[in-house]
């Protein structure tokens, strides 16, 4: 049995694993940089260690300092979040070489899900539909050029170890390849330490629907449901919602079947998401795996009354799945509104600075998961994440509605946050009408 938890995150995230710890009885170890010594995370774990100065390199991405935290305080087991450490396979094996559990996938399903070409590769052996494109890593312009005319244009390009959008770049004409191929495979190696690619056919105004599932280490897995993700902004999800306007009971009881069939394939257990992009014609091709709890698990939690990070922790103590499962029924529908400090009207600069105000949303079906409060200072060393706005409600409708009424609740002063941008989304007649899709807000115009 788990004793002692260590949350290896920051943020809203840290925050919400002990509170899950707390309604389990299992006590808290929180580390944090100097930049986060007043962050609440900090205040309501159980114990706390400073593990370096505000530069994640030398904080919370230092594998040694939180290793040397876990043993100091006697802490057993070490939840990584998400971000950061959460997909690193050389930092759960290390957790495992200091018999502290990691909690989370094994360090073998995290590698081969991360490396996107060998998790590609491996979805195409199992049967698991895939976008057209390369068969592996492409590592030359004559690669690059002989896929894209097989499969045509446009294509994507992607770096193996890629996410958040970096290292990838879209291509819609020949001439435009090499320089495309040169800037990614550079972008890939700043970023990831990694230069390799990888190319599919880029599927125009596709929808992301990504699948929660979870799973226990006796082979049990189970889908949760969908969310519909296609509100991004630079390859960056700012709106999510549960179930997706566009899939009905039969094309999400195929997306799970397949989601499961992906997981059983590399031997999945703990929560994760299977990430799909679907065109209009409704048909679904395998992106990646996220080897990790999602920022927007949130929602997911409204529509099903389970509670994600709970679980994950009661199957990381080798519980079983809870049989009922296999039969949950959506109930209602779910929005997350990521809340950020960016200035929309700047093109979303980054607007760190001291809150001189904080006021968090209430009423029915409104849930604000946030480490900040008034008085508290935002760091500049991170990502600008304040917190995530959820609303749930009967149907679609209701939950925007009780949305645009919590949006206009929050007050944040002192910085700009992404606030009237949400407000902005939300009225608009297509967003509404659940016309979505990964290009939205390239045609979205913001005042």
């Amino acid at each position: 049995m788990i004793k002692k938890i260590l949350i290896a995150n920051r943020g809203e995230i840290a925050l919400r694993i002990i509170r899950a710890c707390k309604e389990l009885g299992i006590p808290t170890v929180a580390v944090y940089s100097t930049a986060d010594s007043l962050s609440l995370h900090v205040r309501f774990a159980d114990e706390a260690v400073c593990i370096g100065p505000a530069n994640s390199q030398n904080s919370y991405l230092k594998q040694s300092q939180i290793i040397s935290a876990a043993e100091v305080t006697n802490a057993d087991a070490i939840h990584p979040g998400y971000g950061f450490l959460a997909e690193n396979p050389d930092f759960a094996q290390m957790c495992e070489d200091n018999e502290i559990l990691f909690i989370g996938p094994s360090p073998g399903v995290i590698k081969r899900m991360g490396d996107k070409a060998e998790a590609r590769a491996t979805m195409i052996k199992a049967g698991v539909p895939v976008t057209p494109g390369s068969e592996d890593v492409i590592h030359s312009i004559k690669d690059v050029e002989k896929v894209a005319e097989h499969i045509g244009y446009p294509v994507i390009l992607k770096a193996v170890a890629g996410g958040g959008g970096r290292g990838m770049r879209i291509v819609r004409k020949p001439d435009q390849l090499q320089d495309a191929f040169l800037t990614a495979r550079e972008e890939a190696r700043t970023a990831f330490g990694n230069p390799a690619l990888y190319m599919e056919r880029l599927i125009e105004q596709a929808r992301h629907i990504e699948v929660q599932i979870i799973g226990d280490n006796y082979g049990n897995i189970a889908y949760l449901g969908e969310r519909e993700c296609s509100i991004q902004r630079r390859h960056q999800k700012l709106i999510e919602e549960s179930p997706s306007p566009a899939v009905d009971e039969n094309l999400r009881e195929k997306l799970g079947k397949i989601a499961v069939k992906a997981a059983k394939t590399v031997g999945y257990s703990s929560a994760g998401t299977v990430e799909f992009l679907m065109d209009k014609d409704r048909n679904i091709y395998f992106m990646e795996m996220n080897t990790r709890i999602q920022v927007e698990h949130t929602v997911t939690e409204m529509v099903t009354g389970f509670d994600l990070l709970k679980e994950q922790i009661n199957l990381a103590n080798e519980h079983h799945l809870p049989k009922w499962l296999k039969k949950f029924k959506l109930r209602g529908h779910a929005i997350e509104c990521r809340i950020n400090a960016e200035d929309p009207y700047k093109n979303f600069r980054p607007s760190p600075g001291k809150i001189d105000a904080f006021h968090a949303p209430g009423g029915p079906g409104t849930r604000m998961d946030t480490h900040v409060y008034a008085g508290y200072e935002i760091p500049s060393n991170y990502d600008s994440l304040l917190g995530k706005l959820i609303t749930h409600g009967s149907d679609r409708a209701e939950a925007i509605a009780r949305m645009e009424r919590a949006l206009e609740e929050t007050i944040i002063e002192g910085v700009s946050t992404s606030i009237p941008f949400h407000q902005a989304i939300l009225k608009d007649p297509s967003f509404r009408s659940g016309d979505l899709h990964i290009d939205f807000l390239s045609d979205f115009k913001f005042q």
